[in-house]
């Protein structure tokens, strides 16, 4: 896979550099032992209260540097990518942050961190620094495992250790807090595909309908492999195993921590169904959705919960400084505000009304148009993304469901909800263009009965919001002709313009609007503007109807 880096060696350091480069003037600083021991660490640290130190393998950003600040952490400890800090690394960090009152080690169960971090701490006593530890091991994954690892519950834990800790609390006091906490949370992982660690190479073991649940923030395997589903399911697979392990009658705080590559609108999507299953009504904290503690790039999630209490709901919602630490939110329901009606009038609000031949006319026009939905789809498939033909159709759909409320015996208010019709279902900007074009002619009409003044008044505004004129290649080029030849009254001359214009379209080798901009004139050639066509076919019918 492909990654942005300069050197294997050297990307830890240099994106650490970036974090500091970026967090603001003064706020954090780096130890002059770097880059070999890479201690990120608070600027302003005065020794006065109990040290958070935490810390790990890199690949996990923001975790754990970008979670240093006041409120959180004083010091992280990194290692290489997935890689423990060495003894002395954490050693230093202690013996720089840590004053009377002691420090405070969070750790994950990771073998590796687990002895590198113990031997500093217990260097550090041989020292005289005041030093405890607590190891977190909140993934449920694997059932019965002696040893689970430890994973973005991790969060929880440096959020109230620091909170009781920037309170002036004692170090036997904090560390009590956080042991209990590190207790009371659990966690689960999925993910559609492994993590690609940069300058190696990747081979992802997941097909490409499977997924994975219970993976590590390594990479490790999950527990079992997945069939591709809706996120609902997969979902309802996690809460299920992570319900039982929840204390009956509590409220939790929920962690929804996105494992490096899910796009955000994925995200909300999983928050989503994450809240409204049966697990969001035991949640009345919500941390996230947000990339915390991620595993490089690999396409997953995972949810963390913990009980809550009074002291904890205080310790996870109070302010911090780092950025990365998302601001809780109470459990709440969606708030629905009514929206503005249109006034009565010149609108679609207007009242039905019936005219044998308008009702005849539209109706025409929007069967033709729907018996050609292949075909433009076909032409678009050469010069666009092939859905004009669709669009069209769904727009023409929708008039014909509405029709009977359509006020056809008053033209002006015809052509206003012709406008608000397609506005809201034609969808891209051939819908825009077109409610622009029948609003604006039904505004003129109103003002005056002349049809074809009116028209071309909705043509004027249609041109002047999209930018599109005679020769740019769409729909204009066949509507604009045939309108002012139907201003002298001739609508069989109008139809033939609109044919001669949307013809004219197949030689012109460059397109200066739509997405037929971006289509080389090899591609364009001998290919007519869809939307010219459907006008040009519009016009054929209401021809054959006059």
């Amino acid at each position: 896979m492909k990654h942005f880096f300069n050197r294997r060696e050297s990307i830890v350091t240099e994106a650490l550099d970036g974090l500091l480069l970026t967090s603001g003037s003064g706020r954090l600083g780096r130890l002059d032992s770097f880059p070999d021991i890479k201690v990120i660490l608070r600027a302003d640290w005065d020794k006065s209260k109990v040290a958070i130190i935490s810390g790990g393998g890199a690949g996990h950003e923001p975790s754990h540097a970008g979670f240093v600040g006041k409120g959180m952490l004083t010091a992280a400890v990194s290692g290489e990518i997935f890689a423990s800090p060495s003894v002395d690394a954490v050693l230093t960090a202690i013996r720089a942050v840590t004053g009377p009152k002691g420090a405070l080690l969070i750790v994950k169960n990771y073998t590796g961190d687990r002895l590198n971090f113990g031997l500093a701490a217990e260097k550090a006593r041989a020292e005289g620094f005041d030093v405890e530890m607590v190891i977190v091991a909140d993934d449920i994954a694997i059932p019965d495992i002696n040893q689970p690892r430890g994973v973005a519950g991790t969060l929880f834990v440096h959020k109230i250790a620091s909170y009781h800790a920037e309170r002036g609390d004692d170090l036997k006091t904090v560390a009590a807090h956080a042991a209990s906490a590190a207790g009371d949370i659990v966690s689960l992982g999925m993910s559609l595909s492994t993590c690609s660690v940069p300058g190696q190479a990747h081979e992802d073991r997941l097909g490409a309908d499977e997924g994975e649940l219970g993976l590590g923030i390594h990479g490790e395997p999950g527990v079992e492999r997945i069939t591709l589903q809706p996120v609902a399911d997969i979902v309802a697979t996690m809460v299920a195993r992570l319900s039982p392990t929840l204390r009956e009658g509590a409220s939790h705080a929920l962690l929804i921590n996105n494992l490096g590559a899910v796009p955000p609108l994925e995200m909300a999507v999983i928050a989503n169904a994450v809240l409204s299953s049966p697990l969001g009504r035991r949640v009345r904290l919500i941390i996230g959705p947000a990339p915390m503690m991620t595993a490089l790039n690999m396409n997953g999630f995972s949810l963390s919960l913990i009980r809550l209490d009074a002291a904890r709901e205080a310790a996870l919602t109070v302010a911090v400084e780092p950025h990365a630490w998302m601001p809780a939110v109470e459990r709440h329901e969606i708030n629905v505000i009514a929206a503005p009606r249109a006034a009565a009038g010149m609108n679609g609000a207007a009242a039905a009304g019936e005219n044998t031949r308008n009702r005849r006319l539209i109706t025409a026009l929007c069967e033709h148009l729907i018996s050609q939905e292949s075909e433009l789809n076909r032409l678009d498939g050469r010069v666009g993304d092939g859905d004009t033909g669709s669009t069209v159709a769904t727009g023409a759909r929708s008039v014909l469901a509405r029709l009977d409320t359509l006020p056809l015996d008053r033209p002006a208010a015809t052509l206003a909800s012709l406008g608000d019709i397609l506005g809201t279902s034609m969808g891209g900007s051939s819908g825009v263009l077109l409610s622009i074009f029948f609003t604006a002619a039904a505004k003129a009409m109103a003002d005056k009965a002349d049809i074809a003044a009116a028209l071309l008044a909705g043509l004027d505004r249609m041109t002047f919001y999209g930018g599109a004129g005679v020769g740019d290649r769409t729909m204009v080029d066949a509507l604009a002709p045939a309108l002012k030849a139907f201003a002298s009254g001739d609508i069989a001359a109008a139809a033939r313009a609109a044919a001669a214009g949307a013809e004219s379209t197949k030689t012109m080798m460059k397109a200066r609007a739509g997405r037929a901009t971006y289509v080389g004139e090899r591609d364009l050639a001998g290919v007519a503007d869809p939307g010219a066509v459907a006008v040009a076919g519009a016009f054929g019918v209401v021809a054959s109807l006059v």
